[in-house]
């Protein structure tokens, strides 16, 4: 997830962008340059409105974590000075070689209840049988599952890493407390056009110009890591610390389910994926091959007011990112252009849109579903809440497992906004 910091460094370098093309026009320019570039700054004026956006909800964000935890600290300090008296008390009724509440709580953690004396269950049931045992964000609990704050900011980065379809840089991404399921109005309007009028004449009013609305539903599809367990040997030996290790490798796990079912989902029972609903843009000639050409009208079988979105790009897996690659425009110009700090662009011609890689597409093939192209902004995928990481130290204990839970929904509002090219 980028930070603050780096968003606002891209914002200047839309900005920038967007300068040297205004700058670029001249009396010399055409009219199709003219407007060429004036979409890109309007393009470009958006995209750095949204990071500005994102940046200022990252602030109030980071202001209000701070003031959150302020609090929790507060009460947990005022949490442990109320209960000093009540442990002083039950360590003092322990005397001097008695057992202690530690050594009772571990026996019972650890099925053994039916070994405790009478003086252990004493113990237990002393006022104190709410043991500490982990952290949830800051505040004490009574054991059992814990949720290690700290993973939680490495899990979503971990998931956003393994593919772009989690990316709020890429969809169009809501973020909801709970998964009650949400209606989409949808409206595509695109090709609808005015009429000519005539002086006095009767404006038709058959409603065969009426805007067209429907509705499309998200809800929130819950998947999980399945548990993941280590020793408690493993725990006190080894350097590394596993807690964290695994929480990374779970969020991949995550990630790359997510990313998958926001790619080709079938929609039935779990999120419809954008190459599933996007609409046919163009059939490729050859079965497992794609040529200039064929790109290029793929890239034009998308309604112009898509193609100028902040958010519209090509998507393709790395196979394929090979194929196109080795292919050459009519001047002998590769497709492919790639900038230093990876970003890249599939340039036919003057037409030139970004790419980004997505491991869960088809490659080439026949019959396969290989590109979308479209107005990924479009594309809605809702998060419920955020990636969830369970730590259990008392269910296996000696020993630990860790369990990975998320739940999300994806959908496209308006099918003409992203289409596919597949191959005969």
């Amino acid at each position: 997830m980028a930070t603050i910091k780096e968003l606002r460094e891209q914002a200047a370098n839309t900005l920038s962008e967007a300068r040297s093309n205004l700058d670029a026009i001249s009396d010399k320019s055409t009219p199709e340059q003219r407007t060429e570039a004036e979409q890109s700054v309007d393009a470009a004026l958006e995209h750095a409105g949204e990071l500005e956006a994102r940046v200022d909800r990252m602030e109030r964000l980071e202001a209000a974590e701070r003031q959150s935890a302020e609090s929790r600290d507060a009460e947990e300090r005022q949490s442990r000075e109320s209960k000093r008296p009540v442990l002083d008390e039950a360590e003092a009724r322990q005397g001097g070689d008695g057992p202690s509440y530690r050594s009772a709580f571990a026996k019972y953690a650890c099925g053994m209840s039916e070994d405790l004396t009478s003086e252990e269950r004493a113990l237990l049931r002393s006022g104190v049988q709410n043991e500490a045992r982990a952290q949830i964000a800051g505040t004490t609990t009574a054991g059992g599952y814990t949720v290690p704050t700290e993973l939680m900011q490495e899990i979503e980065v971990s998931m956003i890493a393994s593919g772009p379809m989690y990316s709020s840089d890429i969809c169009r991404v809501i973020n909801t407390a709970s998964g009650n399921p949400m209606t989409l109005p949808t409206i595509d309007d695109t090709t609808s056009t005015d009429e000519a009028h005539t002086e006095a004449g009767t404006v038709t009013d058959d409603g065969g110009k009426d805007v067209t609305v429907g509705q499309k539903q998200l809800g929130a599809y819950a998947y999980n890591t399945e548990w993941v367990r280590w020793s408690w040997e493993l725990q006190s030996d080894s350097d590394f610390a596993w807690e964290g290790i695994l929480g990374e490798l779970l969020g991949e796990r995550l990630g790359r389910g997510g990313n998958s079912r926001l790619t080709t989902g079938t929609g039935s029972g779990q999120p419809n994926g954008i190459v599933t609903a996007a609409s046919l843009g163009k059939t490729t000639v050859g079965a497992a091959a794609v040529t200039a050409d064929e790109v290029l009208d793929f890239i034009h079988s998308v309604d112009p007011a898509y193609r100028s979105a902040a958010k519209a790009r090509v998507m393709f897996n790395d196979t394929t990112l090979l194929a196109l690659r080795k292919l050459k425009d009519g001047d002998g110009n590769y497709l492919l252009r790639e900038a230093p700090d990876g970003s890249g662009r599939l340039t036919v011609g003057s037409v030139s849109v970004p790419y980004s890689i997505n491991q869960a597409m088809a490659s080439m093939g026949t019959g396969n579903k290989f590109m979308v192209y479209g107005d990924f902004g479009k594309y809605f995928v809702r998060k419920v809440a955020s990636p969830t990481m369970f730590v259990a130290r008392e269910r296996f204990a000696p020993d630990q497992g860790i369990l990975g839970l998320i739940r999300f929904d994806g959908e496209l509002s308006n099918t003409a906004a992203v289409k596919h090219m597949i191959n005969a």
